[in-house]
C-alpha cells in the first residue's frame, strides 16, 4: 500500500531578508513529497507541470524515490510559477506574481498504479480538484489528510465543507481555523470544525507551535527556535508530508501516533526554512532528522 500526494509542481521566486533567488523547484506537492521521502519509501505523486519544467527538476524528486508517473507534462505549457517578498519579521509577505499556467485546468489523472493508496494528502488546491480526487479512487484510502486555506473559505466554502465530510484529518492555520469556526477560543473552534468531518485538526501556530485535536483529547506541540529562518516558503506542506508520512510507516492511526508524527512533521518543516526553497530537504540525513527529533524532545520534556 502506498502514499498518493497530490499537489503542485511549482516554480518559486523568493526574496527574504537574507537574500533572493530566481526560479527554484518548489510547490506543495513537491515539499511534502520530499519531506514524507525519509520516512516512506512508496510515494507516488499527481500533479502537472508545463513542458519548461524540465528533466532535472523532475530528476530531483525522483531521486528521492517519488514516483512522478502521476505528474502530468502539457506539452507547450508554463509550469504553476509564484513569486513573493517576505517581510522582515518572516511571518508576512507580499504575492508579487501568481501565473498559473497549466494548473488552470488540471484535471487529476490517477494512474492504475496508484489504486493502492492507503494514505491520501490532499494537498492545498481548489476544493473541486481535492473531490474529483477522491472521487476517482476506487477504495477509500485508510487516512486521508487534507490541506487548506483561507481563499477557499472566501470563494469555495460549500464545496470545502463537501470535502471535509469525507477525510480523516484537516490541518490549516490558527487564523484559519477561526474563520472556518466562527470562534476566536481555538479550542471552541476545533469542537465546531471537528463536527463539520474530520475526526482529527491541526492547528499551525507558526512559531508558536502546533496543537492536536482528535478522540476528546488535545496536544501541543512546540516550535523550535531557529536562530536564522531563510525561507519560510514550502514550510506547511513540509509538516504536512512528515506527518502523513510517518503514519503511512508506523501503518497504526491513533491519538499517539498522530502525537508522534505531529513531532515529526514539525522537524521536517524546521529543516525547510533553513535554506531557499528545496535545497535543505533535498539533502537531509538520517542522523539530521535524529538529532532534530532530540532537540524537539528535548523543548518539551520535564518531570513533576
Amino acid at each position: 500500500m502506498s502514499l498518493v500526494i497530490i499537489g503542485t509542481v511549482a516554480f518559486d521566486a523568493i526574496e527574504t531578508p537574507f537574500g533572493k533567488t530566481d526560479k527554484i523547484l518548489g510547490g506543495a506537492g513537491t515539499f511534502a513529497g520530499l519531506a514524507a521521502s525519509y520516512l516512506c519509501d512508496q510515494i507516488k505523486l499527481v500533479s502537472v507541470v508545463g513542458e519548461d519544467f524540465g528533466n532535472d527538476n523532475l530528476e530531483i524528486i525522483k531521486n528521492k524515490g517519488i514516483d512522478v508517473s502521476g505528474v502530468q507534462i502539457i506539452p507547450g505549457g508554463q509550469t504553476f510559477f509564484w513569486s513573493g517578498r517576505y517581510h522582515n519579521d518572516m511571518n508576512s509577505r507580499d504575492t508579487l506574481a501568481t501565473d498559473l499556467n497549466v494548473l488552470a485546468n488540471f484535471d487529476p489523472i490517477i494512474p492504475a498504479s496508484y489504486q493502492d493508496c492507503e494514505y491520501l494528502l490532499l494537498g492545498n488546491l481548489t476544493p473541486q480538484i481535492q473531490l474529483t480526487t477522491l472521487s476517482r479512487l476506487k477504495q477509500k484510502p485508510k487516512l486521508v489528510v487534507l490541506d487548506t486555506m483561507n481563499y477557499w473559505m472566501d470563494v469555495a466554502l460549500d464545496d470545502l465543507k463537501q470535502v471535509l465530510q469525507k477525510v480523516d484529518v484537516l490541518t490549516i492555520n490558527d487564523a484559519e481555523a477561526r474563520q472556518l469556526s466562527g470562534e476566536y477560543s481555538l479550542v471552541k473552534a476545533a469542537q465546531i470544525i471537528l463536527e463539520m468531518g474530520p475526526r482529527y485538526l491541526i492547528i499551525k501556530k507558526g512559531e508558536h507551535g502546533a496543537l492536536l485535536f482528535g478522540e476528546n483529547q488535545i496536544f501541543s506541540a512546540p516550535a523550535l527556535p531557529l536562530a536564522d529562518v531563510f525561507d519560510p516558503t514550502g514550510a506547511g506542506d513540509s509538516f504536512a508530508g512528515g506527518f502523513i508520512g510517518y503514519l503511512a510507516k508506523v501503518k497504526s492511526i491513533n491519538f499517539n501516533n498522530m502525537k508522534n508524527a505531529l513531532i515529526f512533521g514539525s522537524a521536517l518543516a524546521s529543516f525547510c526554512v533553513e535554506k531557499f526553497g528545496t535545497e535543505r530537504l533535498i539533502n537531509l540525513t538520517d542522523e539530521d532528522i535524529q538529532k532534530r527529533l532530540n532537540a524537539f524532545v528535548a523543548l518539551s520534556q520535564f518531570n513533576l
